[in-house]
């Protein structure tokens, strides 16, 4: 399964935004994107087009797709009535990683790719191994018996601690570790600091 295996520090580093939890330090120390020197000189500004396609690359990255596959998400979204770009937030909102991610079963979006691949989880009784599958509202998700007992799932609490809110379209059993899925979506699910509108502009040119 194709996917992106470059450093998320230094992708971090060029989008501005911390992709990835341990990315936030790294920013700190380092704000600049790799391989730029300033030599004290102000930053040019950037064109339209450059800011359309910063905020592309910063969520595509951020929910850890590859460009075809946000192009297509972003072509299905224009194809649907209502706002394109909240559309398109609420499609990436709905995969399975992210849900497993924003459940708390894991640290980072990459991590809970990894659990969704390796087959850690059934969904309405079924294994998966997809991380792309979109969850509908009434769906349920769940640890696999067998992977209840391994060290990742016995140490939980220390790997990936409880988060201090869970989305309201989601209900956690953190002890069962299993999840269902009560509505869909909606924009402000998302983070609050992506400018959805630069990405539809970008795919529209």
């Amino acid at each position: 399964m194709a996917r992106d295996t470059r450093s998320i520090v230094k992708m971090s580093r060029r989008e501005g935004y911390a992709l990835h939890p341990k990315a936030h330090k790294a920013l700190i120390k380092r704000p600049t994107p790799p391989g730029q020197v300033t030599n004290g000189r102000r930053p040019a500004k950037p064109s339209q087009y450059s800011l359309q396609l910063r905020e592309k690359q910063k969520v595509k990255r951020l929910y850890g797709l590859l460009e075809k596959q946000f192009s297509n998400l972003m072509k299905e979204a224009n194809r649907r009535q209502g706002q394109s770009g909240a559309i398109l937030l609420q499609f990436l909102e709905q995969r399975l990683d992210n849900a497993v991610y924003r459940a708390g079963f894991a640290p980072s979006r990459r991590a809970a790719r990894q659990l969704v691949t390796h087959g850690h989880f059934t969904l309405n009784g079924t294994r998966v191994d997809i991380p792309s599958i979109r969850l509908k509202a009434g769906d349920e998700f769940t640890i696999r018996p067998h992977s209840a007992g391994t060290e990742y799932f016995k140490k939980l609490d220390d790997v990936s601690p409880a988060p201090s809110s869970t989305p309201a379209w989601l209900s956690v059993n953190r002890k069962k570790v299993a999840v269902k899925v009560d509505n869909l979506p909606v924009r402000d699910d998302a983070e609050p600091d992506i400018n959805e509108q630069l990405i539809v502009e970008y795919y529209s040119r």
